[in-house]
């Protein structure tokens, strides 16, 4: 990923294994990561089990919010493919009932939009 693209607020692809060396403390018995994003110092990790949102907070990033969401608290979700003047993909996720989108993440053409959207549908649609 690259910083011009960071500082832009594109989340890059993040290798299975770099997440579980850096995260694997998070994870419950049995649970594996299927796809893992980096924004600059933040990180959101989908495993078989649940979305976990890392805020790394702060000037100096000594506080850290790691968030857990279950995927059936996950009540819709769209995507949106980058286009040829828009050159990112959008992913949006509403909770439960809520009008807005509880959380927005923007990918670089890097990643494939559609993976994480079938990582989602997989679990969200069970």
């Amino acid at each position: 990923m690259g910083l011009f693209s960071a500082l832009l607020g594109n989340a890059g692809a993040v290798s299975q294994d770099e997440l579980a060396t850096k995260f694997g403390q998070l994870l419950t018995d049995g649970e594996e990561i299927e796809l893992g994003f980096k924004l600059i110092r933040d990180t959101f990790i989908f495993t078989n089990k649940r979305l976990i949102l890392v805020d790394v907070q702060g000037l100096t990033g000594s506080k850290t919010e790691y968030k857990s969401i279950t995927y059936s608290s996950i009540s819709r979700f769209s995507i949106e493919t980058a286009g040829t003047f828009d050159l990112d993909a959008e992913l949006k996720i509403w909770i439960s009932s809520e009008i807005h989108p509880s959380i927005k993440k923007q990918f670089n053409k890097s990643v494939n939009v559609y993976d994480v959207q079938r990582v989602l549908a997989h679990h969200v649609l069970k």
